[in-house]
């Protein structure tokens, strides 16, 4: 049973950092793309940042140049740095990879989310 496991979650001050880590527990095939989304309490959950197996990554807007994702080369990690936090970006966030060659469902794993608190 694959499982992704999400560290690094916990309460900061605006402007403080912090770094989310994920990682598979089992060996996934074909993983095409790894990310991070969040939700808030009466909000969407919505794409944070995602990066590719080819490495091309994407931000939403509200977090560009405050937030690095990055992947581990040969592994199923990925790693989120998170600068400049501020009250807005406090929800629970998401480990998320998807697999190719796949249809329906059971073709993402999801980790069981980390809490982000940020502080005025």
């Amino acid at each position: 049973q694959v499982q992704l496991v999400e560290s690094g979650g916990g309460l900061v001050q605006a402007g403080g950092s912090l770094r989310l880590s994920c990682a598979a527990s089992g060996k996934i095939f074909h993983v095409t793309a790894m990310g991070w989304y969040r939700q808030a309490p009466g909000n969407e959950r919505e794409l944070v940042a995602s990066i590719t197996s080819g490495g091309t990554t994407k931000y939403a807007d509200s977090v560009k140049g405050r937030f690095t994702i990055s992947s581990e080369r040969g592994k199923n990690s990925v790693l989120m740095e998170m600068n400049s936090l501020k009250p807005e970006d406090t929800a629970v966030y998401y480990c998320k990879a998807d697999r190719g060659f796949c249809i329906g469902s059971g073709c993402s794993y999801w980790g069981q989310g980390t809490q982000v608190t940020v502080s005025s």
